[in-house]
């Protein structure tokens, strides 16, 4: 698992850098206004899985699945609240379905 840098979208804007998302699934730092963006260049649709370690009276909290379709994009929140990993230092897990011509950042506004 790759730890994506969180880009952080300045007033003069940002020309964001991407990178290949990893077939074992990257990590990010959650926060109020980060998010993940999610670009599928293949042929096929492809699920984006952020993992929900919390828990609400003893039960687990579903994961977020995003289908993200064939040469489409997404941008997906990650608010620490939902996504941040006490157990790993406050990080988001993230996997995907399918890594073929798929690219992220992780940005925050």
């Amino acid at each position: 698992m790759a730890t994506l840098t969180v880009q952080n979208i300045a007033a003069a804007g940002l020309s964001p850098v991407y990178s290949a998302a990893a077939g074992g699934g990257d990590k990010l730092k959650p926060g109020r206004t980060t998010f993940l963006h999610v670009i599928n260049g293949d042929a096929s649709p492809m699920t984006v899985t952020i993992a929900t370690p919390g828990t609400v009276s003893g039960l687990a909290i579903a994961d977020r699945d995003v289908v993200v379709g064939a040469s489409d994009e997404q941008m997906i929140p990650v608010p620490v609240e939902l996504y941040g990993d006490p157990a790993d230092s406050g990080l988001a897990s993230v996997t995907y379905s399918a890594v073929t011509s798929v690219t992220v950042a992780a940005l925050r506004i």
